[in-house]
């Protein structure tokens, strides 16, 4: 802060573009990243990308029963929850200390 409270405008520049470097360095790294969820005991396996793109299904053919197909539908989305769960945590890995900072900027609403 300079005399006067008024912040300064330089600095805070150099804050916000260290952020946004920060910001796409993070985003590049998620991109790259890969979230495996399971369910049934490894019965299904999904694959997601960082970026929440599905990648690939897999499914032990033990899961497969042509009078219960209900629990395979079950257990394919329980996988893509599950790998859902591990992006979104990797997410706040990989993000939270890049948008964590902003309260350190002093602006509303950071």
């Amino acid at each position: 802060m300079r005399p006067g409270g008024q912040p300064n405008l330089q600095q805070l520049m150099k804050q916000a573009q260290k952020m946004q470097q920060q910001l796409a360095e993070a985003q590049a790294e998620l991109a790259e990243a890969e979230v495996t969820g399971t369910a049934g005991g490894g019965l299904v396996t999904v694959t997601i990308s960082g970026s929440g793109e599905v990648k690939s299904v897999k499914i032990d053919p033990k899961a497969v029963d042509p009078d219960d197909v209900e629990t395979l539908e079950d257990l394919v989305l329980a996988a893509v929850h599950n790998a859902n769960d591990g992006v979104r945590k990797l997410t706040e890995e990989k993000m939270g200390p890049v948008t964590g900072g902003m309260g350190g900027l002093g602006l509303p609403g950071f």
